[in-house]
């Protein structure tokens, strides 16, 4: 039955290009749009057409997925299919949009008739590259058998959180689980900086925690991407991951939380954007730690 699916995706930079990619292998057939279509293109030897507004990438396709920059990067893009959209079919959201905006997007999916599924996902570049994202999805079971398809191609793994999706459930866990990403990504960060500043060599730190109960392999990833200057192409970058801490901030500031490490999590990055950072993977916020940029 793949040859009769068409999915629709509206977003390709990192992980768009990636789950496009792995939808047409699969078999579907795939449309793909971006605001700069030139992202895109090189999608096209792969078997997806591109499109060139999100009204023609989305005409007559049973599933759209949407994994833009934001909620209203989304939503825009959405309103721009919208004389196309199909009543009935499938709108699989899987843009980090935050708790605010799932109910101004679900409101959306209602008003046009869309089977609305809240859909982040948990990974970065190389498992998306790889089809092995974890897909959190919040959405209705009369309709999954159309969904799950979908998941099944760009992930590995679906833990599934709740049969509403506008109650945004599955975001609500990606907003969790990117609280601990950061904040651990930012502490590598910040444990490198200070074995610098102290002429500690930071691979002896690293040896001093391997294989106890504080070791992760996290950790040495993340590291070996600063000291080994391999920081682009970036596994998920600074300036996206800037905008999910302000987020989870924001998220638990509505729901009564002070979250300290993420807020602060949020000012490293930002800074280490501003130091020109931004389009480098989200470790580079080691570079906030020092006021003259240096080097690794």
């Amino acid at each position: 039955m793949t040859d009769k699916l068409t999915v629709s995706v509206l977003g390709t930079g990192i992980m768009g290009a990636a789950m496009a990619r792995n939808l047409a292998r699969a078999g579907y057939t795939v449309h793909a749009w971006n605001r700069t279509r030139a992202k895109a293109e090189p999608l096209a030897a792969e078997g997806v057409h591109i499109a060139d507004t999100p009204a023609q990438a989305v005409r007559d396709t049973d599933v759209v997925l949407t994994m833009l920059y934001d909620g209203p990067a989304a939503l825009d893009a959405m309103r721009e299919a919208a004389p196309a959209l199909r009543p009935g079919a499938a709108w699989v959201q899987s843009t980090t949009a935050g708790v605010e905006a799932i109910g101004g997007l679900a409101a959306f999916a209602r008003e046009h008739g869309l089977v609305f599924y809240d859909a982040p996902v948990l990974g970065t570049r190389q498992p998306a590259e790889a089809g092995q994202l974890t897909v959190l999805a919040a959405g209705p079971v009369e309709g999954r058998d159309a969904v799950t398809p979908v998941f099944d191609a760009v992930g590995a793994r679906t833990v599934w959180a709740g049969e509403d999706g506008a109650a945004g459930g599955a975001t609500r866990l990606k907003l969790v689980a990117n609280s601990w990403v950061l904040a651990v990504t930012a502490a590598a960060g910040e444990a490198l900086a200070l074995a610098k500043a102290l002429d500690v060599d930071p691979r002896g730190f690293l040896d001093l925690i391997a294989g106890g109960p504080l070791d992760m392999g996290y950790l040495h990833a993340k590291s070996g991407m600063v000291l080994e200057d391999r920081l682009t192409p970036p596994q998920f970058a600074v300036t996206t991951a800037a905008k999910d801490a302000r987020l989870i901030v924001e998220a638990g500031a509505d729901h009564g939380v002070r979250l300290d490490v993420a807020e602060a999590a949020a000012a490293r990055m930002e800074r280490a954007a501003a130091q020109g950072h931004g389009d480098e993977d989200m470790v580079a916020a080691y570079f906030a730690s020092f006021d003259d940029n240096p080097s690794a």
